[in-house]
C-alpha cells in the first residue's frame, strides 16, 4: 500500500519516526508530505515530575519527500497524521486540509495521534465522530463536533486514534488491523 504521513516542523520526533519505519517495516510505501520540501527539524516531548505539561527538545531532522500543494490523495491508500507541535499551524493549512477530507470522505484509513487530530478537527472530520488525542485537547474535539475518548487506540470505523507516542504499540496494531480490511 501507498501510506502519506503529513507533518512539519516541531512534529513529535517519535510519533513521525515510529508509524514511518514501522510501516516501511510491512512493506508498505510511505511518503512523507509538509508544506514545502525540505529537511524537517521534529522535537521530543517528555513529561518530567513536577511540571504541568510535557516539556520540549530538538528531535531528529528528516527530508519531507512532496509539498502538500503536489499531492494527488487518490494516489494514497491511507494517511498517517503524527502530532507534536506541528498539526498546531498546520490545520490552516488549505492544502493540508483538502488531503485529509479526501481520505476521510473516500473511507480510506486514517491514523491520527496526540496533536494530529487537530488536522481532522479543522478539516471537518470529527463532526458526529469519537476520537481520542492527547487530553488536553478534549475541548478541541468537542467544539469540532466530535466526542472524545480517553483510549490508546480508539477505533471509529476508518480512523485510528491515540494520546500520545506511550500508545504507539496499541495504536499501530489497530492501525495495521484496519489497513488489511
Amino acid at each position: 500500500m501507498r501510506i502519506l504521513l503529513i507533518t512539519g516542523d516541531a512534529a513529535e520526533d517519535l510519533e513521525v519516526m515510529y508509524p514511518y519505519q514501522r510501516l516501511l517495516e510491512e512493506g508498505h510505501e510511505v511518503h512523507i508530505a509538509a508544506p514545502a520540501v525540505k529537511k524537517l527539524q521534529f522535537v521530543v516531548h517528555d513529561f518530567v515530575d513536577g511540571f504541568d505539561t510535557y516539556t520540549e527538545k530538538l528531535g531528529h531532522s528528516w527530508p519531507a519527500d512532496v509539498a502538500f500543494a503536489d499531492v494527488d490523495p487518490a494516489t494514497y491508500d491511507a494517511l498517517v497524521v503524527p502530532g507534536g507541535r506541528a498539526p498546531e499551524y498546520l490545520r490552516n493549512n488549505p492544502d493540508c486540509q483538502r488531503l485529509a477530507r479526501h481520505f476521510a470522505e473516500a473511507g480510506k484509513p486514517i491514523a491520527a495521534l496526540c496533536h494530529g487530530p487537530l488536522i481532522l478537527a479543522a478539516a471537518g472530520i470529527l463532526v458526529g465522530r469519537s476520537c481520542s488525542a492527547y487530553p488536553a485537547l478534549a475541548p478541541d474535539i468537542e467544539a469540532a463536533g466530535g466526542k472524545f475518548v480517553d483510549s490508546e487506540a480508539y477505533v471509529d470505523e476508518n480512523i485510528v486514534t491515540g494520546r500520545a507516542w506511550p500508545d504507539h504499540p496499541a495504536w499501530m496494531r489497530e492501525f495495521l488491523r484496519v489497513l488489511g480490511k
